[in-house]
């Protein structure tokens, strides 16, 4: 279990946002914290710490007016470490090697292997064909209902038809180097995390798996340690003290 650090990039700003109210419409997200550091701060930050394996998110559609703006921070950060983090947020297979070689280690990908809410395996195996899976990172973020745990796509605004289970993660492992998942339901909330979601992941452990979402305290951290055996990495954003939260940076750095 290790920490991985997160840089996420919305309207070109830094910022830390509760995961399910981003909306395009507006650009729209209700904000816990925006810094008035850039995001090549953050990634130089993370890199004296050899903090390797952290992401990048672009919030931002590429149809908004803010995306530019958002895509030269993240590709200000990835500058400042290279080699040192991932990046997601419209990763396409016309794009994903130029954003490898602006020094990204792998391409975040949901949404491109989607459409219509059905998985495409066909597209998936074209992105990984043209990167190489070792450069892929499957984030399979997810949203509860009925019971079950749905892979949701466009900036975690749309349900696909596809539950995320042990069973699912099986069958994509071949296609990528790790998965990402963050609890949509309690991204940005401090609120604790996804129970059922966190002890199911813990239980499968072919290939990393990094977890985001409701880690709000060093408590919360450890029973999220005992829920998922260890075998889960982490992202806290919200909560973090660099991110206006009361959870030491330095602790958890060293960890």
């Amino acid at each position: 279990m290790r920490f991985r650090p997160c840089i996420d990039i919305h309207n070109g700003q830094v910022k830390q946002i509760v995961g399910g109210s981003l909306k395009d419409e507006g650009n729209q997200a209700v904000t816990n914290f925006s810094s008035q550091l850039d995001a090549a701060w953050y990634a130089n930050l993370y890199r004296r710490e050899n903090l390797a394996g952290g992401h990048i998110i672009l919030l931002n559609s590429r149809e908004s007016e803010y995306f530019e703006a958002t895509q030269n921070q993240a590709l200000n950060a990835l500058a400042a470490y290279p080699g040192g983090m991932q990046i997601g947020g419209g990763i396409t297979v016309e794009n994903a090697a130029g954003y490898l070689q602006a020094g990204a280690s792998h391409v975040i990908v949901t949404s491109y292997v989607f459409r219509g809410g059905m998985f495409c395996r066909e597209k998936l195996e074209e992105l990984v064909k043209a990167v190489g899976r070792k450069h892929v990172v499957l984030d399979l973020s997810c949203r509860r209902r009925e019971g079950y745990y749905y892979i949701v796509t466009d900036r975690w605004q749309n349900f696909t038809n596809l539950c995320l289970t042990r069973e699912l993660l099986s069958d994509l492992s071949g296609y990528c180097d790790e998965f990402l998942v963050h609890g949509v339901d309690v991204e940005g909330r401090s609120s604790g995390v996804e129970t059922g979601l966190v002890r199911m992941l813990g239980q499968w452990d072919q290939i990393p798996i990094t977890y985001a979402g409701g880690i709000g305290s060093l408590e919360d951290l450890e029973r999220f340690r005992k829920m998922s055996g260890g075998n889960l990495d982490f992202t806290i954003g919200s909560a973090l003290d660099l991110f206006g939260g009361n959870i030491p940076y330095e602790f958890i750095a060293k960890l």
